[in-house]
């Protein structure tokens, strides 16, 4: 693990910021590009790329504050400039509804620019998730003894700490406690390597002539489905039915995509 790759001066360069400014990046790129294909002004992606990362960002550090409240509340300052500190799902939900007002405020079909963005938005998430793999934040998995287990001793939030809350887990170990060099799922790889997959799914099927909406149906399903299953290795707490709050939200967004996917081809027919 390498959460601090290098300084220059007195700024520092953490593995887990440079993958989220390279998933950034990424899917800029591809949002714009996607934008001037279907012929629509590139400037207003540009705005809801800004707009993306500024409520992404706040979004997924406020679910952060609110998960972690008693921590937060201990000390304040430094859990919000926490630089590994963000949920991705409150970031999405902020985000989701800020274009949403912006698209409507420039006269867009918000389905339009969520089609335009679905690809991009898969890839720069797997992407920032090797920021999670390098940064060592907690975002991996159980232990395990496949080879590729991956030791997380130098991270940010290292298995002794990470595992306090499963005692199901701490239990195997001497003493209660999970060894720091524990081999571990790298679950942000697999993450990493699922979007790969079903950006290449979303990327070959934006050209074909789907009602508009459906492929934003389609990323929701697929999000959702990724997120769901991956839970089921990691280390987040069991909230309710014996599932994470990561996952109920997944399932959530499963719902909508069908539901939203179903509505959209059955007015398709109507046409």
């Amino acid at each position: 693990m390498c959460p601090r790759l290098f300084q220059i001066g007195p700024f520092t360069v953490y593995s887990y910021g440079l993958m989220l400014a390279t998933g950034f990046i990424v899917g800029s790129y591809l949002f714009v590009s996607e934008f001037k294909r279907r012929k629509l002004d590139p400037n207003i992606a540009n705005n809801i790329t800004l707009i993306a990362l500024v409520s992404g960002i706040a979004g997924s550090k406020i679910l952060y504050l609110l998960e972690y409240w008693r921590e937060f509340t201990a000390d304040p300052i430094g859990m919000i400039f926490n630089p590994g500190g963000l949920t991705f799902y409150g970031g999405f939900i902020l985000a989701t509804f800020s274009i949403y007002l912006y698209s409507k405020k420039k006269e867009i079909t918000f389905f339009t620019v969520a089609d335009a963005i679905s690809p991009a938005l898969i890839l720069a998430y797997g992407i920032a998730r090797i920021g999670c793999h390098l940064s060592g934040d907690g975002d991996y998995g159980f232990p395990t003894t496949l080879p590729w287990g991956t030791d997380y001793s130098n991270g940010t939030y290292p298995p002794s700490a990470a595992f306090r809350g499963f005692p199901e887990i701490c239990s195997q170990f001497p003493g209660g406690i999970v060894p720091d060099n524990t081999p571990c799922h790298p679950t942000p790889v697999y993450e990493f390597l699922i979007c790969g997959v079903m950006f290449l799914f979303l990327w070959s099927i934006r050209k074909k002539p789907l009602p508009t909406g459906m492929l934003f149906m389609f990323y929701l399903i697929l999000a959702g489905i990724e997120r769901f299953t991956i839970e089921f290795i990691r280390i987040n707490p069991r909230i309710a039915f014996g599932l994470s709050e990561a996952q109920l939200i997944s399932l959530g967004l499963i719902a909508i995509g069908s539901a939203g996917w179903f509505i959209i081809y059955k007015s398709s027919l109507k046409k």
